[in-house]
């Protein structure tokens, strides 16, 4: 079933984000994931949540996206994401049958 992961990123060091923006695409393919959002216009139609940037990850299973996102490949880039960004990240199942 697929998975996906939301996340909401705060960049606050903009040289050190754009050098792990660069690295994570290939990274990023290599292990299944694909992308669906990637930093498009947001509008918020109910609630309080203000978002900036998002980005939305499609893998084929939840245990791909945990894979990817516990491989030693991604764990130097994650820490670059980590210094130059805030991020909030969910996981989430899709639908049987979805994409």
């Amino acid at each position: 079933m697929a998975a996906f992961l939301i996340i909401e990123i705060a960049v606050n060091d903009t040289e050190v984000y754009a050098a792990y923006r660069q690295a994570v695409s290939p990274n990023l393919a290599a292990a299944g994931g694909t992308y669906l959002v990637r930093g498009g216009e947001v509008e918020v139609l109910e609630g309080d949540w203000h978002p900036g940037r998002m980005v939305v990850v499609r893998f084929d299973s939840a245990e791909e996206a945990r894979r990817w996102w516990n491989s030693p490949g991604y764990a130097e880039l994650k820490a670059l994401r980590q210094r130059s960004a805030k991020t909030n990240m969910i996981l989430v199942e899709g639908v049987s049958g979805t994409l």
